[in-house]
């Protein structure tokens, strides 16, 4: 069993002082999962159900958890992502099937960025929304490519701060019904016309590109080249992947609380991000419609640089390539799934549809990404005395089923329409 935090900082084996250099690959993490996509979820979510669809967030969180802690232990353990191996140790039918499904995910969550950040840069400054995408991509490129990692991990941790600076001070703008919120965050409610946005929540938030993400940047620290020095430094990892993911909590519930205070009180159907954006400035004030342009900005281009750096590793990864910032490879993959979602977004399409669809789309790949993350997990070959055991796995194979059983009801009330 690997030491409780509190018990290593007691024995002395390892110092305060030295946490701060072993937190901030879950911040990359963090950010991927307010992204966007999640606002329109989670604006949808709150419009239509009030606070009813809080402990999604906060079930979602937790299972958030449980799947990057594993995701990180796997990278620690292993010296290699979950992309390498899933192509070390799993057959080239099986490997070539996962890869597709996680690209097209990665298609996916790009729609979700692009789209969020062109339509932040169109409330900003009113360009058209190709524009604002556009210059998305150009900074999504440019901080990727031109930037040592530590310094992309500075960036997106002050993005993060903006973001839920942005947030907080809007949560003090519209002062919601704290009695109603509080409870909320922990009472399962669940009707056939929530489901859907449900599991659009639990997709926006487990997001199967930040697994593999995690697994990749995790190798930026020194976690050491013996088993009771990555043991001692697992704690590191606990504490990085714990504090980061409450953040992201924190911000994703936030996000909800203000969509049910200010659209749900007082009646109004959110159609688009820009209605969410024009009908709060009345309802809220100026301020709040600025705050929420800002942050959308910030989420946009944040996790726009976080999915191409998960889309590079994801098709560097499954080709067998060298998983290197400096390879042509790399830097192509970079923005190779930016080409479809800007396409879709020149053809006009709904763009507040197409997010939630799009997290839909994470949700049922997430199965895909969560089973050979436990096949791995579980295999003493693969992880030695890192091998997932006890009530870690018991909560991960729980996990797992919930979400295919979630999946399976989607799909059958979308099929037959009978929601």
């Amino acid at each position: 069993m690997v030491a409780s935090f509190s018990e290593l900082l007691q024995s002395g084996r390892v110092p305060l002082k030295k946490l701060p250099g072993f937190l901030g690959p879950g911040f990359l993490v963090t950010v991927g999962f307010i992204d966007p996509g999640n606002w329109a979820t989670n604006i949808d979510g709150g419009a239509r159900f009030g606070y009813e669809l809080l402990w999604v967030i906060t079930l979602s969180t937790l299972i958030l958890i449980v799947i990057q802690h594993m995701a990180a232990r796997l990278g620690i353990a292993t010296g290699k992502s979950l992309a390498v191996n899933i192509r070390d140790h799993f057959s080239p039918p099986v490997s070539s099937f996962l890869g597709l499904t996680i690209v097209v995910a990665c298609v996916a969550t790009d729609v979700a960025e692009l789209v969020g950040g062109g339509i932040g840069f169109s409330l900003l400054f009113g360009m058209p929304l190709w524009a604002g995408a556009l210059l998305t991509v150009v900074l999504e490129v440019f901080f990727v490519v031109s930037q040592r990692y530590h310094r992309i991990e500075t960036i997106i941790v002050g993005f993060l701060g903006i973001i839920a600076l942005c947030y907080l001070a809007e949560l003090w703008i519209v002062r919601p019904a704290w009695h109603e919120v509080l409870p909320a965050t922990v009472t399962p409610v669940l009707g056939r016309e929530s489901i859907y946005v449900a599991i659009a929540i639990l997709g926006a938030v487990v997001m199967p590109h930040n697994v593999f993400l995690h697994s990749n940047v995790i190798h930026s620290r020194k976690w050491g080249m013996t088993d009771d020095e990555k043991k001692e430094r697992l704690s590191y990892e606990k504490i990085d992947t714990l504090f980061a993911m409450t953040l992201g909590w924190v911000v994703n519930s936030a996000m909800i609380v203000v969509a049910a205070a200010v659209f749900h009180q007082h009646g109004v159907r959110v159609e688009s991000i820009e209605q969410a954006s024009a009908t709060l400035k009345p309802l809220a004030g100026p301020l709040a419609g600025l705050l929420f342009a800002v942050a959308l900005v910030f989420a946009g281009v944040g996790s726009s640089i976080t999915s191409s750096m998960a889309e590079a590793n994801v098709i560097t990864g499954f080709l067998g390539k060298p998983e290197d910032p400096e390879s042509l490879l790399w830097r192509v993959a970079v923005f190779l799934t930016s080409i479809p979602s800007f396409i879709i977004i020149l053809f006009n399409v709904d763009t507040f549809r197409i997010l939630i669809f799009s997290q839909v789309v994470l949700s049922l790949q997430l199965p895909f990404t969560l089973l050979p993350l436990l096949v791995l997990c579980r295999s003493e070959k693969v992880m030695g005395v890192f091998r997932s055991r006890g009530v870690e796995f018991v909560a991960a194979v729980l996990i797992t089923l919930v979400v295919v059983a979630l999946n399976l009801y989607l799909l059958y009330t979308t099929v037959t329409g009978d929601t």
